[in-house]
């Protein structure tokens, strides 16, 4: 479990206080269309002010190169002043103040030392709450964190403390269960948690790419070719009786929300077909495994889920981890999606803000973000003095 300082540690009375919140949410036609990211932010910044500091948050939304009206933070500031009883004000005033989004300035992404020293002017204390936004180092996590005292905010804490659990001491039995569609992105995952789990259920397209290694004919389905020879090492591995893939495949003869479609078995999928999602006899199989289950980590949908043929497995697995007495968690926004679509989020005991960073986490891997403030921890226990320098690059 990461070491570092939280907003317990201070007393923020008084201070003007930057916070980097991952505020990146789905727009239409600028329109927010789900708002989850915004009101899991609100609560630590509230918090701050009610504790007597003057906030100012910061995030990205989308990848707009350069200035783009349309992915102003304007509207996140509006939503952000009807669901809060605090005065939001959009780049000046209020007790909570959106700044405009750190990607319209060219150096964001690229951790430019000018761009993280004017973002850090005039502030005394920054709060990384952004876990969606930690496994990159951007001005606006690592940079910023580099020059002014910096600790982890709430949102953050509860995540990382979340998803340690996977890591550290799980419960058995312990089941991950990995949808979407390329192994190639979740591949460090099933890596580093395959010899830790006792089961690892994959479905959703990356599934195709497995049962292709397994010799399996998948007709028209989607395969990573690429990824063809890695996945065969996985299956003949030396943790290969835990992965567990589909017996049955819903198959479409086109890529289509209408398209004509049937289950069959995966050893029957007829030439030219394409699955799009997991069967029935799957579903109970996986939904069975995931309620003997003390811990569940879910990452990825069965199949494609927006469509109403191709959504049954999707739906039995957020049921199923919905319905188990295990410590769950639900990571990438696709799953979470189906959760809320749903109704079933508050039946989870964690839904994570972030798909990317989580993985990475899962992965093993040291997150840019964190590690500053893991830095910080270590060089001034009582919040003073500054980080020790990056061991690697930042």
């Amino acid at each position: 479990m990461p070491q570092y300082l939280t907003l317990d540690d201070l007393d923020v009375n008084g201070l003007d206080v930057l916070v980097r919140s991952d505020l990146n949410v789905p727009m239409e036609d600028g329109a927010i269309t789900d708002d989850f990211r915004i009101r899991a932010a609100l609560p630590t910044l509230e918090r701050l002010v009610d504790s007597g500091a003057r906030v100012s948050v910061c995030s990205h939304l989308g990848r707009p190169e350069g200035s783009d009206p349309a992915l102003s933070l304007r509207p996140i500031a509006d939503a952000m002043a009807a669901l809060s009883s605090k005065e939001v004000g959009f780049l000046e005033g209020g007790q909570i103040t959106v700044l405009e989004n750190t990607r319209f300035e060219p150096g964001e992404t690229e951790n430019d030392a000018d761009l993280a020293a004017r973002l850090a002017d005039g502030f005394d204390l920054f709060v990384q709450d952004a876990f969606g936004s930690v496994h990159r180092a951007h001005a606006s996590t690592v940079g910023v964190a580099e020059l002014v005292k910096s600790v982890a905010g709430p949102l953050l804490d509860v995540e990382l403390t979340a998803l340690s659990r996977f890591l550290v001491d799980p419960e058995v039995p312990y089941v991950v269960v990995l949808g979407g569609a390329k192994v190639s992105d979740k591949l460090g995952v099933i890596e580093n948690l395959l010899p830790r789990v006792d089961a690892m259920l994959i479905g959703g397209g990356m599934c195709f790419t497995l049962l292709k290694a397994k010799g399996v004919e998948v007709g028209a389905s989607m395969v990573e070719e690429e990824m063809v020879d890695k996945a065969k090492g996985l299956l003949e591995g030396a943790h290969s009786e835990k992965i567990i893939l589909p017996s049955d495949i819903v198959v479409a003869e086109q890529f289509a929300e209408t398209a004509e479609h049937r289950e069959v078995y995966v050893k029957d999928i007829p030439v030219g077909w394409l699955g799009l999602d997991v069967g029935r006899e799957t579903n109970q199989q996986f939904a069975a495994v995931i309620r003997t289950a003390e811990t569940v980590f879910w990452n990825g949908p069965m199949g494609v889920f927006e469509w109403a043929s191709f959504r049954a497995g999707t739906e039995a697995v957020a049921r199923a981890i919905a319905e188990a007495t295990a410590f769950t968690a639900v990571g990438g926004g696709d799953s979470v999606a189906a959760l809320r679509t749903m109704g079933l989020e508050t039946e989870v005991s964690h839904v994570s803000t972030g798909g990317g960073a989580g993985l990475e986490l899962l992965e093993g891997r040291v997150l840019p973000g964190v590690d500053v403030l893991e830095r910080w921890a270590v060089s001034s226990p009582a919040g003073g003095g500054k980080p020790e320098g990056p061991e690697g690059d930042s």
